[in-house]
């Protein structure tokens, strides 16, 4: 019945997500080393818009706009940043200089733009996050610049003069950055309020807010893109009779179903023998206090830097140092592996490729360059150990134990934050790579691991783990 249940759900899911999808030609193609996706409808002669994703983000987590847009006739394209996505040369620069890694962006976003067809009227721009500070600032060195929306905004350009035409969409769960939102609007209208249009002169401008969204999730709202879509239709003079389909919800049930499904199939495989520890509480403290707190203190000052990807050296000698820890206490409390199945290896690794498939056509890429390849296999020298400590320890664990032994991970990354801040202060977005991958990958490694014990979906994990981490973050060369 479950199961039945699970293959409704992952139906219906993608029942909603083709259908956004409907009538819209999805075409990649390059603009120099760029990679660029449009997307119109067959013949579509509307408007051109240009949509930039955020940081660590890639082209295919701002569908969600781009898709609504290309259905109400305008000519959509996407992009990936240096370093993002499938673009296969790193980002550059220094990151906290205007004329740094700001200017490259602005001058790849400027080259895009000069790629695209666009035809005789002006461009409309979108972007997310990051984007929204580069998209601003190529906004004010061209002259054929039309609406501008901002999701999740923060730029110290704008002001009360510009940009003239603008949107600003936040998440309700964002609370600085929908301060930062009222505040631009309220440079037009001191008086101005959420939801309201002020305009003085020939500045018009909005802030929005999204109902129950964070940064992420904000790319998903149905309110948000609906007023999007209001918004630029409004510039062009044009109405838009379109029906904002609830495609975060699609997402989430279409992977919280092929996660259900995959339980059943866990429950066929062979019994394997396999003694559960049985660690009192001061043993878990042990377990998890120790590594937790020392960790980042042994791995800070010996911060490599070799790896092409911010953090990653650092994230992947962390995960190592942690995870020896917890070995080695669990060997001393007599507690092992257990024996390797390598026919559960390759069932996880098959049903995460299915995941990561659905995953990277409907939410973010998750199909690494070549570039890549050999960043994934040294994460994996940390990520392989860690994960089996991890599935050692959470295989037969009630929710608030996997709870605790997940959190003093997280707890030790924020510490190294808190002993290396400006070296190390992009750990801080690895955090919500963890928690998907602990709600998803770790629940399917846990089904495993109760029958077939913590080995092999420890190092099926492992490797899953540093594939995820190893395309979730920009490549980097500092100059």
């Amino acid at each position: 019945m479950k199961a039945a249940l699970a293959v409704i759900l992952i139906v219906l899911s993608l029942g909603v997500l083709e259908a956004a999808r409907n009538d819209v030609v999805i075409e990649p193609l390059y603009v120099g080393a760029t990679p660029v996706t449009k997307y119109a409808q067959t013949d579509a002669q509307g408007p051109t818009v240009l949509i930039a994703h955020g940081f660590a983000g890639s082209q295919q987590m701002m569908q969600g706009y781009a898709l609504p847009l290309a259905r109400a006739g305008y000519q959509v394209y996407t992009f990936d940043f240096l370093g993002h996505g499938r673009h296969t040369k790193p980002m550059s620069g220094d990151v906290n200089a205007l004329d740094g890694t700001t200017r490259l962006l602005m001058d790849q976003t400027i080259a895009v733009l000069n790629g695209l067809t666009a035809g005789s009227e002006p461009v409309a721009l979108l972007g997310h996050s990051m984007a929204t500070d580069i998209l601003v600032r190529v906004a004010r060195e061209r002259d054929d610049i039309g609406p501008v929306v901002l999701i999740s905004a923060f730029s110290q350009v704008i002001d009360g003069a510009f940009p003239q035409d603008l949107l600003l969409v936040t998440g309700s769960w964002e609370p600085g950055l929908r301060g930062f939102a009222l505040e631009a609007a309220q440079m037009v209208d001191p008086a101005a309020t959420e939801g309201e249009t002020v305009v003085a002169d020939d500045v018009r401008r909005r802030a929005v807010v999204g109902p129950l969204t964070e940064h992420v999730s904000i790319l998903q709202s149905r309110a948000g893109r609906a007023e999007a879509v209001a918004w630029i239709d409004g510039f062009y003079e044009r109405q838009s009779d379109l029906h904002i389909l609830p495609t975060g919800t699609a997402i989430l049930g279409l992977l919280a179903g092929i996660v259900l499904l995959f339980r059943p199939i866990a429950r066929r495989m062979p019994q394997r023998q396999f003694v559960s520890p049985e660690l009192n509480w001061k043993q878990t403290a042990i377990l998890l206090g120790l590594p937790a707190v020392l960790t980042a203190f042994v791995a800070v000052p010996l911060t490599p830097e070799f790896l092409p990807v911010l953090v990653a050296d650092y994230l992947g000698l962390h995960l190592f140092i942690y995870a020896v820890m917890q070995l080695v206490v669990l060997w001393f409390f007599g507690v092992r592996g257990g024996p390797f199945n390598g026919f559960a290896v390759i069932l996880i690794l098959m049903w995460c490729a299915v995941f990561g498939a659905l995953l990277d056509r409907y939410v973010a890429n998750f199909w690494p360059t070549s570039q890549r390849l050999w960043i994934i296999a040294v994460l994996t020298l940390g990520a392989i150990p860690y994960m089996l400590a991890d599935t050692i320890l959470t295989a037969n664990a009630g929710f608030w134990r996997r709870l605790l032994i997940r959190s003093a991970f997280l707890i030790s990354l924020g510490i190294a934050v808190a002993l290396d801040f400006v070296g190390l202060f992009f750990l801080i977005m690895i955090a919500p790579v963890l928690v998907l991958f602990y709600l998803v990958f770790g629940t399917m490694g846990r089904w495993v691991a109760v029958k077939a014990g913590p080995a092999a979906p420890g190092f099926a994990l492992g490797l899953v783990l540093a594939w995820a981490l190893g395309v979730s973050f920009p490549l980097f060369v500092g100059m």
